[in-house]
């Protein structure tokens, strides 16, 4: 019995070790594309809007100071400053429309029906980091250009054929509400 669990023990280990020389490296198959991302977004950060000002604001999250976002906000942000903005927990309804950094759309709410024409309903700790950062910072009414680096939203795995690992994302997000928000009130 333990020849039996020995050898099977030793095909499994030799398994996944040939496995694992077998797999592709990311790093190796799409270097090129990791740096034309990389540049592309040291090329957005330092967009300038026909005034001289930045054009994006770089938001780092309160829980990680090593990563951040860009956004840039289409609305007058006075008139939204008093509107709910959701929490981590939340449960949101966005319009938005994806895209990687050649422009090529690989994801829509535009192309739904439920819950309602045109919205997504989703829980912020259900969607990549980069987009629960940037929900965290808006207010119900404002519309934004989001640009998530790889590594707050896929790194370096590949989603369907258009999101290649290292694929900075880009996303025009509209907050239209927050159902079921809740207000609590200590005593």
């Amino acid at each position: 019995m333990k020849k039996l669990i020995y050898i099977l023990f030793t095909c499994i280990t030799a398994s996944s070790l040939v496995s694992c020389l077998n797999s592709d490296d990311p790093y190796k198959e799409y270097a090129e594309w990791l740096v034309i991302n990389d540049n592309w977004l040291t090329d957005q950060e330092q967009l300038k809007d026909e005034y001289g000002n930045n054009f994006y604001t770089k938001v780092t999250p309160s829980f990680d100071n090593d990563v951040h976002i860009l956004m840039h906000w289409f609305n007058d942000r006075s008139k939204t400053r008093d509107n709910l903005s959701p929490k981590y927990t939340s449960t949101v309804d966005v319009k938005y429309i994806g895209r990687i950094i050649t422009g090529d759309a690989f994801d829509s709410s535009f192309l739904s029906t439920k819950p309602a024409d045109s919205l997504f309903r989703t829980n912020l700790e259900s969607v990549i980091d980069g987009w629960g950062i940037a929900l965290m910072q808006m207010h119900i009414g404002d519309s934004c250009r989001i640009v998530i680096p790889y590594d707050l939203a896929y790194g370096t795995s590949s989603m369907g054929t258009v999101i290649l690992p290292f694929s900075n994302l880009v996303f025009d997000l509209k907050l239209v509400g927050i159902p079921a928000y809740e207000t609590k009130f200590s005593d």
